[in-house]
């Protein structure tokens, strides 16, 4: 017998949409609120408005390239793990034995 209520299998999985993984549909979000303030003013300065048009399509082709290239290669939680890669030293210099010995008792 069926049941009246549907069960939701997405429980603790991260968001995805078209192909973006969680925080990169955020990325791509404030870069497109970002090109429409830069069309903005540009528009305001008085620049062309095809020139405006043709500069932020490329720009946002770039964009959306770009963000879909890193949501690829790092994944959910790949590029934290890349910032946090680079912040540990390369190695680790001792010039002292006492690290290798046996604590006395």
């Amino acid at each position: 017998m069926g049941s009246l209520y549907k069960v939701n299998k997405g429980i603790n999985q991260s968001i995805e949409f078209k192909g973006l993984k969680a925080q990169y549909i955020w990325y791509l979000g404030g870069g497109v609120i970002i090109l429409m303030i830069v069309f903005a003013a540009l528009f305001i300065l008085g620049v062309p408005s095809l020139v405006c048009v043709g500069l932020i399509g490329i720009l946002g082709t770039v964009l959306v390239v770009k963000i879909y290239a890193m949501s690829r290669k790092y994944g959910e939680y790949g590029m934290m793990k890349a910032l946090a890669r680079k912040q540990l030293p390369k190695t680790l210099k001792c010039y002292s034995r006492k690290a290798f010995m046996q604590p006395s008792k």
